[in-house]
């Protein structure tokens, strides 16, 4: 108990006196939830109206060549799309005269960074991520490999970064590629970034959203089955099929729940 309070002391918790909701059965919990949860609906089906509006924006052509520096030497905007139609370049701040320089990048870039998901999946959905910073690649190169970040990250050799809101603070840019013309789609910076680091969070700021059947999006854009395209990160090139002996849970929940209890039940 002793070692509890000396350890609740250095985290200054002594000091918290915290006004709790109230303790309720499970009955009412449940209530309770139900309640909220006719919120949360709205709010999602907001949230999707808005990415559906998102979809439509108009678009400003970029017919200035922007040059960055790459692992491999120059590269051009349109490089960065790596053969894709949509890219989001996020702009981090990883340069001299920026806290934690040389050894780390912004703390809050660095935040963001270690919630990217794996970009498999995005890139399922002809998407590429990117970063880019003022630092050079033999130091972007060093940081990525001691922070485990797996992103393409390039370095700014002109003004993208200030003729794309992006010098003084972060923020995505989203493009799109039509063949070999690119077009700016959209933006989003301060607390907009926050939430970014999910593949579906990505998507919902592209112009062709998650490409989805259920979405909302104008005439002739892509759109699959949802769930169908999913697949695990390592096997999007494979050209094996998954096992037939194995049951959709999408196209047949019952008997897929049905194949799960025969397997535990066998297992032990």
């Amino acid at each position: 108990m002793a070692k509890r309070e000396n350890k609740d002391k250095e985290h200054g918790k002594e000091h918290l006196a915290m006004k709790t909701p109230s303790i309720v059965s499970q009955q009412e919990w449940e209530a309770a939830r139900q309640q909220l949860l006719v919120k949360e609906k709205a709010f999602t089906r907001s949230r999707d109206a808005l990415a559906a509006e998102r979809r439509r924006m108009p678009w400003v052509a970029i017919d200035k060549k922007y040059e960055f520096d790459g692992p491999k030497g120059k590269v051009s905007l349109l490089d960065l799309f790596e053969g894709r139609r949509q890219l989001i370049v996020y702009r981090a701040f990883f340069e001299p005269g920026v806290f934690g320089w040389p050894e780390h990048a912004c703390r809050g870039c660095s935040f963001g960074a270690d919630q990217v998901a794996h970009l498999a999946h995005l890139n399922a959905r002809d998407t590429t991520l990117a970063y880019a910073s003022r630092a050079p690649q033999a130091d972007i190169s060093r940081l990525k490999a001691r922070m485990g970040w797996e992103m393409p990250w390039y370095t700014i050799a002109d003004d993208f970064d200030k003729e794309f809101g992006v010098d003084e603070w972060h923020g995505h840019n989203v493009f799109f590629r039509d063949g070999e013309r690119v077009f700016r789609t959209y933006f989003i910076n301060n607390r907009a970034d926050e939430a970014m680091g999910t593949t579906w969070n990505y998507l919902d700021i592209t112009p062709l959203g998650r490409q989805e059947t259920w979405e909302d999006s104008p005439e002739g854009y892509p759109q699959t089955a949802p769930y169908k395209w999913w697949n695990w990160h390592d096997t999007y090139d494979a050209a094996a099929s998954p096992d037939p002996k194995w049951v959709d849970i999408i196209t047949d929940p019952e008997g897929a729940a049905s194949r799960r209890r025969a397997a535990v039940e066998k297992a032990s």
